[in-house]
């Protein structure tokens, strides 16, 4: 399941800015709220044919993005390493989902709020999508990156260097 795993006494963490379920769903927040306020025009009517095909394509990823997220988990659980990242990491986990991306729990997240935000029609929730993976991969991934790498080292720049950042 894992290459390498450390001892429980120690406590070092990433150091994230936030933690990421919270960053998505103020950012998901936001969007609802800024939609409220400023409604910008969505591409798709609410109604007809193209309503509902677009519907269905956000449904699916949104339950795209719930399996990949699920399975991300499943894998860091199977390991005995926590999830959140206010805890040290105790396994660095390189099979299953985590062999085709360093970062499925993220993934996940992206398709699922990608999924929320064509199923509402919100156009600023897609907008905020950039500031989000903007701060996602530089106040979160490169923190958490670094953290791996003084961590478990050349395992870890190992896993990098055959393993892509997203997918």
């Amino acid at each position: 399941m894992s290459s390498i795993t450390q001892q429980a006494g120690d406590t070092e963490t990433a150091r994230v800015i936030v933690r990421p379920p919270i960053l998505f769903l103020g950012c998901l927040l936001l969007g609802f709220i800024i939609d409220h306020v400023m409604r910008l025009p969505f591409p798709i009517a609410r109604i007809g044919l193209a309503h509902w095909i677009s519907a269905g394509i956000a449904g699916s990823i949104i339950l795209i993005g719930v399996a990949v997220f699920s399975a991300g988990i499943r894998n860091f659980s199977s390991a005995g390493t926590p999830v959140p990242g206010t805890q040290p990491t105790q396994a660095l986990v390189t099979t299953r989902i985590h062999s085709w991306s360093r970062n499925p729990i993220y993934v996940g997240m992206f398709l699922i709020y990608a999924g929320i935000g064509l199923m509402v029609r919100s156009s600023w929730i897609l907008i905020l999508m950039l500031p989000l993976a903007v701060t996602m991969r530089y106040g979160v991934v490169a923190r958490e990156e670094a953290y791996l790498e003084r961590r478990f080292g050349d395992a870890y720049r190992a896993y990098k260097a055959r393993v892509r950042r997203w997918l």
